[in-house]
């Protein structure tokens, strides 16, 4: 990571970062500041990342980093140099088919607008990787730090079910 001092009109100093994107090794000088979530929307074109309350709670942000779960609004951009973030855009298999959770979530009417649905989808994912068969109750606790204002989330956990049974089944 290098980081240039001031530019010259004497603004905020920028760091370059590299970091894997779905696969894809992406370079770019950012500002320090730059949260993870705004890096990938707008530096990486990956709007599946929303950015709701931007204090961590609705999970609309949630993609993973090495393997784990974060709000990238709460993380800032310079601090994924080096790592390995994967969005929901990048669960998409390479043909275009959707993953089983991705195919379960819409199987499932488990969205009305949408804007939740990619945060629930990567909690899912992390949930289904540590706990292949959850419980409902389990399921709940797993999403509990996702919010939705539309569903109702019974259709979400519907969902998580017919997707832990289809990735069970591969």
């Amino acid at each position: 990571m290098s980081t240039d001092s001031m530019n010259e009109e004497g603004g905020p100093t920028t760091t370059e970062i590299t970091v894997t994107v779905n696969g894809t090794q992406v370079t770019a000088d950012v500002e320090p500041r730059l949260k993870l979530s705004d890096f990938l929307r707008y530096h990486c074109d990956l709007r599946g990342v929303r950015v709701g309350c931007e204090h961590g709670v609705c999970g609309a942000c949630t993609v993973e980093q090495d393997g784990a779960s974060i709000k990238s609004c709460l993380s800032y951009a310079v601090q994924a140099d080096g790592a390995k973030i994967e969005t929901v855009e990048g669960l998409t298999n390479d043909d275009g088919s959707l993953h089983p959770i991705q195919e379960a979530f819409h199987e499932s009417h488990a969205l009305q607008c949408g804007f939740c649905t990619s945060g629930f989808v990567m909690a899912t994912k992390e949930l289904l990787e540590e706990n292949p068969s959850p419980t409902r109750e389990e399921i709940e606790t797993g999403l509990e730090d996702n919010i939705c204002r539309c569903t109702g989330y019974q259709n979400i956990y519907k969902a998580v079910e017919s997707a832990a049974a289809k990735m069970e089944d591969d």
